[in-house]
This record gives C-alpha cells, structure tokens and sequence, in this order.
C-alpha cells in the first residue's frame, strides 16, 4: 500500500478516545485519509435516542468531507475490543458512496488488522 497503516490506525485509535458512548460503553474511532494525504478524524457520538447516534466512520467521512477532500484512499476503524472492528452495513454503504475501492482496515485494540477494499465488505450496494 502506498501510505502508512500504523499510521492511520494511531490516528482511528486517537480519535477513538473522544468517543462519546455512555450507552453501550463500545468507543470506536475512525480516520480517513484522502487523496490530498490529509487524515480526518471521526468517533462515535451516541444519543439517549439510539437511532440518532453517529457512528465513527460516518462522522470521519464528514469530517473530510467538509474540509474539502475530494477523494477518499483508505479508512481505518478501531475499538476497545479484542475484535476486530467492522463497519456496520450502513456505514458499509456510506463509505461505498464515495468508491468502491476504498481500503477498510479493521483494527482490535492490539493493532492487529484485516485490510479489505468496501466492494469486498458490501458486494451488491444499493445504487441509484
């Protein structure tokens, strides 16, 4: 790969650690780094109504999103968990909105890591 995953997975784990999730106790964190070499940050931000918190990898794509980045390389995704941490389905679809080859790097809280592009994690999209 032409960037440093280390790297990036230090930056989800950073921004791990802002996580606000005083319901499920599951911080996730999220970084993604787009075409310019820049590298947004993303946690997750839950709400006492579930179905209005905020996942990492969402928050992060905005974030890049917002500061002007164009196109989108990789996304690393990390928690306090002896598991690898998976983007949901509807993140899953998010970050296919943007290309389908995106790297995902999944991280458990040891660094350990699976690298996958975002077709091979959602291979039939919804798409208009």
């Amino acid at each position: 790969m032409g960037f440093n995953v280390e790297k990036l997975i230090e930056e989800a784990e950073r921004a791990r650690r802002q996580a606000y999730a005083p319901y499920s106790n599951f911080s996730v964190g999220c970084a993604v780094l787009g075409s310019t070499g820049r590298i947004y940050r993303g946690c997750n931000v839950e709400n006492a109504s579930l179905s209005l918190s905020l996942c990492a990898e969402r928050a992060a794509v905005a974030n890049a999103l917002c500061a002007g980045e164009k196109e989108i390389l990789a996304i690393a995704v990390i928690s306090d968990s002896n598991e690898l941490c998976r983007p949901c389905g509807a993140c899953r679809q998010f970050i296919m909105e943007f290309g389908e080859n995106i790297i995902v790097i999944m991280a458990d809280k040891e660094r350990k890591y699976e690298v996958r592009k975002v077709k091979d994690l959602l291979p039939i999209p919804f798409k208009f």
